[in-house]
């Protein structure tokens, strides 16, 4: 993986997004174009997760979240699926020792349980080699769903209750937020979506309360650092009130 600086970084810093969430949409239609099975997309997309997490070391983000397999992608073929996870786990086994050279956490969040053992063994060595990596927060979020998110954070606070832990008024929006994905990390600034969809699709309900949405009809196979480079250059020019006036 490389990680040498390809697009200029803009002059103002303070209006760079601290946390990008994206939703990687497009493969499939891409392969599709090529005239090439859906894998084939999947396999083009890796290199475009190589460009979007070398764009956001050299631009100091502290956190990038990236969509890779969502709790209703179990409902497409299942050669498909076969085929989608076993490219995760050669993804992770062959990208970790680049992503640990270059000082970048990995944390998978979702729920990996029913992921194969090999999986998640694979994911379990990956997140312990990074865990005490300063650098980039990479997250992806395999398995995982926003509803799901929310469901196991309340039952984690209802069983504190139940264990008289916790009072039902001591409840408060950040009682809920500690106990969901991503609550270590900087908030989800802006959200990127490819492959020319206008939807969340279940992803970080929660987290993206206030965030920046870009949306683009590349496809995610073609995201490159231009495409993402425009998409900060968007989030520049937009005023976050967070329910609040213009000053």
């Amino acid at each position: 993986m490389s990680f040498e600086k390809q697009v200029q970084s803009r002059d103002n810093q303070e209006a760079q997004p601290r946390h990008v969430a994206i939703i990687m949409d497009g493969n499939g239609r891409w392969a599709k174009n090529q005239g090439k099975r859906r894998i084939s997309g999947h396999q083009a997309g890796i290199e475009s997760v190589r460009r979007a997490v070398s764009f956001s070391v050299n631009h100091h983000l502290d956190a990038l979240t990236l969509y890779a397999f969502s709790r209703e992608n179990w409902n497409r073929p299942e050669q498909e699926v076969v085929a989608l996870l076993e490219l995760f786990i050669l993804v992770i086994d062959s990208e970790i020792k680049s992503l640990h050279k270059n000082n970048i956490r990995l944390k998978i969040i979702g729920d990996i349980s029913r992921f194969s053992r090999r999986l998640q063994d694979s994911i379990c060595r990956a997140e312990e080699k990074t865990k005490k990596n300063k650098g980039l927060r990479l997250n992806i979020a395999a398995n995982y769903g926003g509803r799901w998110d929310i469901i196991h954070g309340v039952r984690e606070i209802a069983w504190q209750v139940k264990d008289g832990l916790l009072q039902p008024e001591q409840i408060e929006e950040e009682t809920l937020a500690a106990h969901l994905c991503l609550h270590k990390i900087a908030p989800v600034d802006l959200v990127i979506r490819t492959g020319g969809e206008y939807r969340i699709s279940n992803f970080l309900l929660w987290q993206v309360a206030y965030a920046e949405f870009w949306f683009t009809d590349t496809l995610w196979p073609d995201f490159d650092e231009y495409v993402f480079e425009g998409a900060l250059n968007a989030f520049a020019q937009r005023e976050r009130r967070f329910g609040g006036t213009s000053l």
